[in-house]
C-alpha cells in the first residue's frame, strides 16, 4: 500500500525500542510503514517529539504500549498527541493495549480517580478516539468524552488453551476471587469446561476499599451553634444534625474465612484466568492451593502481563507450570529469566481495528459472539 495515499499514518510514541516491536507487527498486518517520527528525553528527562513528515487532513493512529516506566509512556503519548493536533491532522486516534492506572478507577477513601483524570488529559492533548483491550472495568469507558473501543484477547487465549494445552478437556477454569468469576464462567462456558472459584483470606478483594471515604467519627464538642440547638461543631467549619437518643449502625469489620476452593480440581488440569498478572504472590498461592487439592498442572492465563519485581523468579520457583500473556505489554525480558512465560500475538485483531475504523467500517465483526457479561 502507498501510504501517501492510504489517508492515514501510524506512529510510535515509545522512545524505547522494545515497545515499538507490536508497532511494527501491527504496520506489516496493514502493509504501511511506521511513521516518520524521534521520541527522546532530553538531559533533564522532558519528552521531546519531532514528528517528520506531514500529517495535514489525515486519519492518524499513535501505537503506545506501556513499559515498566509508566508516567514517561503516558507523557510521550501526550506530548505526541498535542504535536499532531497542532499539524492539523484530522483525527488522532490512541492504540494503547493496556491502559494504564486503570486499577485506580473507583473512590479509595481519600484518593482520587486517576483513571478519569487521565482519560480528560487525552481529550485534551488532541485525541479523538482509543483502541484499548480489556480494560480493568468495562464501566472506565464512561470516563472519556469521545469513543472507546475496548476490545477482547480471550479469543486468542482461548484459541492458544485448544490448541497448546494437551489434554485440555480434562481443565477446569478457577477463578482465584469471587471478582473474577464471570471472566471465568465466560472461558468455562465456551470451552465446555466445569468452573472452580476460589475464595479465603488469602485473597485480598480489591473492592474492600473501593467506596469509602472514611472520616473519623464526630467528636462531641459540647458546643452549639446559636439559635440553633443540636448542631454540634465538632470540628470548625463542619455542621453535624444530631439527634438525642438516636445511634447510627456500626458496620461490622469483614473477617474472611480460611481459604477454601468451591469446586473439585482433583486430578484435572487448572487453569486461572484473570485480566492482569502484576505482582504474583496472589497467583503463587493460589497454584499451591490447587496443587495440595489434587491439580496435577497448573496455567495462568491473563491479557496483561505486567510481571514487575521479581514476578519471573517467584513463577519460576512455584507450582505454575505455565503463564500465557499476550503481547500488549512488552515482556522480553522477563522471558529471559523465566521460561515458563509464553506469548501470545494479539496485533491481528488491533490492525484489523484500525483498518476499520479510517474506512468508516463497522466494529460489530471483532465483537461477534461478546456478551454484556465478558
Amino acid at each position: 500500500m502507498n501510504i501517501s495515499k492510504s489517508g492515514y499514518r501510524v506512529f510510535s510514541a515509545n522512545s524505547t525500542t522494545a515497545c515499538t516491536e507490536l508497532a511494527k507487527k501491527i504496520t506489516e498486518r496493514l502493509g504501511v510503514d511506521l511513521g516518520k517520527s524521534v521520541v527522546y528525553q532530553e538531559s533533564n528527562r522532558e519528552t521531546r517529539v519531532d514528528v517528520k513528515e506531514s500529517v495535514r487532513g489525515q486519519d492518524i493512529f499513535i501505537i503506545q504500549t506501556i513499559p515498566r516506566d509508566v508516567n514517561t509512556a503516558i507523557m510521550e503519548l501526550l506530548v505526541m498527541a498535542y504535536a499532531l493536533k497542532t499539524n492539523c491532522a484530522k483525527n488522532i486516534i490512541g492504540v494503547i493495549p493496556y491502559f494504564p492506572y486503570s486499577k485506580q478507577c473507583k473512590m479509595r477513601k481519600r484518593g482520587s480517580i486517576v483513571c478519569k483524570l487521565l482519560a480528560s488529559m487525552l481529550a485534551k492533548a488532541g485525541l479523538t478516539h482509543i483502541i484499548t483491550m480489556d480494560l480493568h472495568q468495562k464501566e472506565i469507558q464512561g470516563f472519556f468524552s469521545f469513543p472507546v473501543d475496548n476490545l477482547r484477547a480471550s479469543p486468542f487465549l482461548l484459541q492458544y488453551i485448544q490448541e497448546e494445552i494437551p489434554d485440555y478437556r480434562n481443565a477446569i477454569i478457577v477463578a482465584k476471587s469471587p471478582s473474577a468469576a464471570k471472566r471465568a464462567q465466560s472461558y468455562a462456558e465456551r470451552l465446555r469446561l466445569g468452573l472452580a472459584v476460589m475464595h479465603g483470606e488469602a485473597q485480598c478483594s480489591e473492592s474492600d476499599m473501593a467506596d469509602g471515604r472514611h472520616s473519623p467519627p464526630p467528636m462531641s464538642s459540647g458546643r452549639t451553634t446559636s439559635g440553633h440547638p443540636g448542631l454540634e461543631l465538632p470540628y470548625p467549619g463542619r455542621h453535624q444534625v444530631s439527634f438525642p437518643g438516636i445511634e447510627l449502625p456500626i458496620m461490622m469489620a469483614k473477617e474472611k474465612p480460611p481459604i477454601t476452593v468451591v469446586g473439585d480440581v482433583g486430578g484435572r488440569i487448572a487453569i486461572i484466568v484473570d485480566d492482569i498478572i502484576d505482582d504474583v504472590e496472589d497467583f503463587v498461592a493460589a497454584a499451591e492451593i490447587l496443587k495440595e487439592r489434587g491439580a496435577y498442572k497448573i496455567y495462568i492465563m491473563a491479557t496483561h502481563g505486567l510481571l514487575s519485581a521479581e514476578a519471573p523468579r517467584l513463577i519460576e520457583e512455584s507450582a505454575i507450570d505455565e503463564v500465557v500473556v499476550t503481547n500488549t505489554v512488552p515482556h522480553e525480558v522477563q522471558k529471559l529469566q523465566c521460561p515458563k512465560i509464553k506469548t501470545v500475538d494479539v496485533s491481528m485483531i488491533l490492525a484489523e481495528a484500525i483498518r476499520r475504523i479510517h474506512n468508516g467500517e463497522s466494529m460489530a465483526y471483532l465483537f461477534r459472539n461478546i456478551t454484556v457479561d465478558d
